[in-house]
């Protein structure tokens, strides 16, 4: 089976609904067998699935969901916000700041773009709605904020990249954190612009004493020291990236016991939810694996390549080819699909441009968080709908063009200055 068949084949199946691991594992079996024959192919397909699933590095998946859902079960989303809160209520839009600085908090700590979202909505949109914040505004900076949790460490997706590529997940880590802080930087200047061409009059609350600011901060020690633990331990090399899974989810379980919230049940339905989202992942990743293997044998690379050429030499005009792609992509799938998908197809391609993984890798992160506020299948939107369902997702959805108008400048300014992402990585 030819690659374009089998590309098409991925698709149709995507479309009728069969879930993304079922398809790449069934398209890339099917593709191999074709190549190589079956005996070969399920030999190959055998020590894909044993290979991997000894590999050690696997563990930080789980211990890293633990962690996040750890975190999210501690309460300290509430501290944060409040926290933020305090420092920007006396200016306009301060709440949606407020939201946003949230969000970039919670995910440091969290690892979900949806967890973050889903979490938010319930701390800061009461807020918001009552001091009369209009819905597009409102629901898009949590949205946006949420889209965080992918790209500040501990990034799931990051893990799922680094795993698919073998590159150093620690490196991955670090080289999120610049980017993810210019992304809370350009969410509050999206804030501003949104209020300004609403033209709304926003109330605004006395500006808190220093003193009160402050003391404000002490509920978000936790989260500050849990995040310090786990990437400073990486960056001084005190404990692999793996170990800083455990150490990440143990310091997380010691965080809910010390917020009051460490019971029994709530701990059972922690850890199932993270089993649960576990072997949901397993499923995605090893069948991206498989059809990785589809990929390499079938020249599906070296023809991209080929292709590509067409667009001379300028390893630039390639990536811009690529991002287009992951735009149009993005419209149409779910952001880990999007990425388990094309990454196997596209690193390769990318790495013989002349460009670094690890700064691909980033680059994929952030578009990947374009994909989760853009129509029709922005899944942050989703997750504020159903929160929200008195608003429109044509609300939520206007509301959120000043936010993907700052992302595109995100990548346009890693892409002409790729040391934002390269700095703190070259320094592990």
């Amino acid at each position: 089976m030819s690659w374009p068949i089998g590309s098409l084949v991925l698709f149709a199946l995507m479309l009728l609904g069969v879930p993304i691991s079922f398809a790449l594992a069934l398209v890339g079996t099917v593709g191999v067998v074709s190549i190589i024959g079956l005996e070969p192919a399920l030999t190959l397909l055998g020590q894909t699935f044993f290979d991997n699933s000894r590999t050690y590095s696997l563990s930080i998946l789980p211990l890293f969901l633990m962690m996040g859902n750890f975190v999210v079960q501690s309460g300290i989303a509430e501290n944060l916000y409040n926290a933020a809160n305090a420092w920007l209520r006396h200016r306009r839009g301060g709440l949606a700041m407020a939201t946003v600085i949230a969000c970039g908090g919670f995910s440091s700590v969290c690892g979900s773009s949806l967890a973050t979202a889903a979490t938010m909505s319930k701390i800061s949109l009461p807020s918001m709605r009552r001091y009369g914040y209009p819905d597009g505004l409102s629901t898009a900076s949590i949205a946006a904020g949420g889209t965080l949790g992918i790209l500040i460490p501990p990034s799931v997706i990051l893990v799922f990249y680094g795993i698919m590529t073998q590159q150093d997940i620690g490196k991955l880590f670090l080289a999120g954190l610049v980017p993810g802080l210019i992304g809370i930087a350009g969410y509050i200047v999206a804030v501003m612009i949104s209020v300004r061409i609403r033209g709304v009059t926003l109330p605004t609350e006395p500006k808190l004493p220093l003193i009160d600011r402050i003391r404000a901060l002490k509920g978000t020690a936790g989260a500050l020291l849990l995040f310090a633990f786990v990437m400073g331990g990486i960056y001084f090399g005190v404990f692999t990236p793996t170990e800083s899974a455990g150490m990440g989810a143990a310091g997380a379980m010691v965080l809910s016991f010390l917020q009051g919230r460490f019971r029994l049940i709530d701990t059972f339905r922690t850890l199932y939810e993270t089993a649960k989202t576990t072997a949901m992942m397993f499923f995605i990743l090893f069948g991206a694996l498989t059809f990785t293997n589809y990929v390499n044998l079938s020249g599906m690379t070296r023809d991209l390549q080929d292709a590509l050429t067409i667009f001379g030499s300028d390893p630039y005009a390639i990536i811009l080819v690529i991002l287009m792609i992951y735009v149009v992509l993005g419209c149409l799938l779910e952001g880990l699909s999007m990425i388990t998908l094309t990454v196997p197809i596209f690193y390769p391609v990318v790495e013989a441009a002349g460009f670094d993984l690890i700064w691909f890798g980033i680059f994929v992160v952030i578009v990947t968080e374009v994909s989760y506020i853009t129509p029709p299948v922005g899944m942050n939107a989703f997750v504020l709908k159903s929160v929200t369902r008195d608003v429109s997702l044509r609300t939520i959805f206007s509301g959120l063009l000043p936010f993907v108008a700052v992302d595109f400048v995100r990548i346009g300014l890693i892409l002409a200055f790729p040391v934002l992402v390269l700095l703190l990585p070259s320094q592990m």
